[in-house]
């Protein structure tokens, strides 16, 4: 079959089986599982994968619940990613039941239609995402190393091809002080509770000379036992993110600056823990966004036109984007509802939730078919990956 055929192959096989991904959308929205913790989740994926035909590689990069469902021994090598982790307390608020289920329709598509000499395809249960270090471990571990291109959606307010996301740099920040009776013998005390509140303000003041992509956030993690009782220890967190990594580590120095400013004014001693992995910047590829751009026009679906720098978050995503050809386009399950909201959990198993399972997989089934049989494409997205 030409390409034409095939991708309406591939959506007719993808449309033929939709309640079986709906249904996994549902129970992974059932039974949300934070970060590492997808136990019920990757095992629900995984015994799916197997059924279709995938071979199946469990505890991958350290994590219990990653997992690698390939097939394929020649053409491409192609990777779609599943994640699957919840928030705490809000559950799928951020729609990773809908990534997994895109991510397992499509593959299943693909399955049915592309034989193992046309496609090298891979399903990559990625977990915390929310966390910001699952892929970050698997690229670390190697299993990024064959993947020529990388693929998934992500649910959203709106219909996008590209968007920007921020680099990120986390910081803990630990104080030392002295206890004492805070009334009867305050002048003994040395209070550590004062540093971290001299370490917001010192960054409040701090954020008028940042650049305008910069964000600086924080909470305090300690703040003391009894307010009768000078605090000995104290402790906040932040995240520092920017458009680009040198941003980033520029504006960690000037936050650990002001902390350690705030340790001295209070008379404590300080304890900076940088988290190693940083969350890298999107690198958008043009020409792979396009690909995926021509599939919605063949769906009969129409792209939201809006800057790709609005709204800006962080993922990491952006660390496989920096090593191999990667999209990340969204899609839609209701205007208005934003992610990491009770509402947004509600709207992933709405109606439109269901159906933003259904254009992802097929969108991302249908690229996949051009990439597997178009050289010409995948030059044209390699290339620009290597000259950017």
């Amino acid at each position: 079959m030409d390409v034409a055929s095939l991708k309406d192959a591939v959506v007719k096989v993808i449309r033929s089986r939709e309640q079986d991904f709906i249904a996994i959308s549902h129970e992974l929205f059932k039974h949300p599982e934070t970060g590492l913790q997808e136990h019920r989740s990757s095992e629900l994926l995984c015994k799916f994968l197997k059924r279709e035909g995938f071979r199946v590689q469990y505890g991958l990069a350290g994590m219990e619940t990653a997992f690698m469902a390939s097939r394929g021994d020649t053409g491409p090598s192609i990777a779609i990613l599943a994640e699957m982790d919840a928030l705490p307390e809000l559950g799928h608020a951020c729609g990773h039941n809908i990534i997994a289920a895109a991510a397992l329709g499509a593959a299943t598509g693909l399955r049915a239609v592309l034989s193992n000499e046309d496609i090298r395809l891979t399903v990559l249960g990625t977990p915390a995402e929310e966390q910001g270090i699952g892929k970050i471990e698997l690229i670390k571990a190697g299993y990024f190393d064959r993947i020529d291109f990388a693929m998934m959606v992500h649910p959203s307010s709106r219909r996008y091809i590209t968007k920007a996301y921020l680099g990120l740099a986390r910081l803990k920040f630990i104080f030392f002080g002295r206890p004492a009776h805070a009334s009867a013998y305050p002048e003994e005390g040395i209070n550590a509770l004062d540093a971290v509140i001299q370490t917001f303000n010192a960054i409040n003041a701090l954020r008028q000379q940042t650049a305008q992509d910069v964000r600086i956030h924080g909470i305090i993690t300690e703040g003391g036992t009894a307010p009768n009782i000078i605090p000995a220890r104290a402790a906040c967190s932040f995240y520092v993110r920017a458009m680009d990594l040198d941003r980033v580590h520029q504006t960690v120095k000037r936050v650990i600056a002001c902390a350690q400013g705030a340790a001295t004014a209070a008379g404590c001693e300080v304890e900076v823990v940088e988290d190693p992995r940083i969350m890298a910047p999107f690198r958008i590829n043009a020409a792979f966004s396009e690909l995926y751009a021509i599939q919605l026009q063949a769906l009969g679906l129409q792209v939201d036109e809006v800057p790709v720098d609005r709204n800006c978050g962080s993922s990491d995503i952006g660390n496989v984007s920096q090593i191999v050809p990667t999209i990340h386009p969204h899609v839609p399950i209701g205007l208005g509802i934003n992610i990491h909201s009770n509402t947004f959990a509600e709207a992933s198993v709405s109606p439109k939730g269901d159906q933003a399972v259904l254009e992802g997989a097929c969108a991302l089934a249908m690229a996949a078919v051009e990439l597997a049989c178009d050289p010409e494409c995948r030059q044209r997205i390699t290339e620009e990956f290597r000259n950017s």
